[in-house]
């Protein structure tokens, strides 16, 4: 089949849909990486895939730019006669499930995490849930990456339940991102904080908490991840360098293998707002990194408390400076026994295997019913 893989950056394609794209070329699909143009759109192709690209105002909220989003979908997937369209991140889950719709083409969709939009202004969650309650009624499935948002689109009637699966976010590679024991304890303790540089990210009470504990403890705090400026909750990269310069934080950019900054820490932080299933907790659990994250949607289905790290409350900076201090002050072999348990809880519940598995299961049973 001639399968379509839709999302609002190129970027988002090819780090945590790689190894989808790259099962099913291996299982004679012809596959379509469509996505905005960014600095990852000239890797998609050396997977093996061809890239088109497309443009979407990830951020904004004119309604004629978003239907001309539609018609740019409506002919692609006609020109291209695409048979299977499967789609991640706002955007594309809305208007690319219209415009399959109407091109009469099966969807899949991924509702990899509702972020800022459900978190935001009361009015735009009222539009936002009528377009994905009229774009997800003909979708053959809908992905969830957690429970909450499964629950939730459920009980507010935008998906049909028997359509509604749930996946272990976008899965690990286990050997990709294998077991590392802590690092010895003469070193300085690390924090360290992998995300996109967005408010919403919980950044902001990061930067509190490790102010409260650097005035009792000799610590480091990393930040590591890319700035997102067309995204209304970036953080303006001044403030960042303020950061830096005060002596609080230091901070990297993206980077290509972030296994080099997990085997340096000694403990992940995320205190983010809401999540599907955020992949930088998955990978740090899969290093044998404890955790410490909020008690919201999607981050607390990656950690046990107290077993393989430690919950705080969202939007608590002294919270989370508490969180951090205990793991902070806990015997070397507690922590370690936390890394353990994390790695064996990522092996059972969030191997990659699972997610590409249920994947092609759709998939081939899709191709079944349109050569029936």
């Amino acid at each position: 089949m001639r399968i379509a893989i839709f999302a609002n950056t190129a970027w988002n394609l090819h780090n945590f849909r790689s190894s989808l794209i790259t099962k099913l070329i291996d299982n004679r699909h012809e596959v379509i990486a469509i996505a905005p143009h960014d600095e990852s759109a000239s890797l998609l192709p050396k997977l093996g895939c061809q890239y088109l690209p497309m443009i979407i105002d990830n951020s904004g909220k004119n309604p004629f730019r978003d239907l001309l989003l539609l018609w740019r979908c409506l002919s692609l997937f006609r020109r291209e006669k695409v048979d299977v369209v499967l789609t991640y991140t706002s955007k594309p889950n809305i208007f690319g499930s219209l415009a399959a719709r109407l091109s009469k083409v099966a969807t899949v969709n991924n509702i990899s995490g509702l972020g800022a939009i459900f978190i935001g202004n009361r009015r735009l969650v009222w539009l936002v849930k009528l377009l994905y309650r009229i774009a997800l009624i003909r979708s053959e499935t809908v992905f969830f990456q957690n429970r909450d948002d499964s629950r939730l689109f459920i009980d507010e009637g935008l998906v049909d339940p028997k359509k509604a699966l749930l996946l272990p976010g976008s899965g690990v590679d286990l050997q990709r991102f294998y077991f590392t024991p802590l690092r010895v304890a003469e070193e300085k303790f690390r924090f360290l904080l992998m995300a996109r540089m967005l408010w919403d990210k919980g950044i902001g009470e990061f930067i509190e908490a490790a102010r409260l504990l650097r005035q009792k403890h000799k610590v480091e705090f990393f930040l590591l991840g890319s700035s997102d400026a067309l995204n209304p909750a970036a953080i303006p990269y001044v403030k960042i360098e303020q950061w830096v310069e005060e002596g609080i934080i230091e901070y990297t950019a993206q980077v290509e293998d972030v296994r080099p900054h997990l085997i340096q820490s000694d403990c992940v932080v995320l205190p983010s707002y809401r999540e599907g299933a955020p992949r930088s907790l998955l990978e740090a659990a899969a290093m044998g990194r404890p955790i410490i994250t909020t008690d919201t949607v999607g981050c607390r289905d990656v950690v046990v408390d107290n077993e393989t790290g430690l919950l705080c409350r969202v939007r608590d900076a002294i919270d989370l400076s508490e969180k951090l201090e205990i793991m902070l002050l806990l015997p070397e072999d507690q922590r370690e026994k936390m890394g353990r348990k994390a790695r064996e809880r990522i092996e059972k519940v969030f191997d990659e295997t699972i997610v590409l598995d249920r994947y092609m299961s759709v998939i081939a049973g899709l191709q079944k019913k349109i050569e029936n």
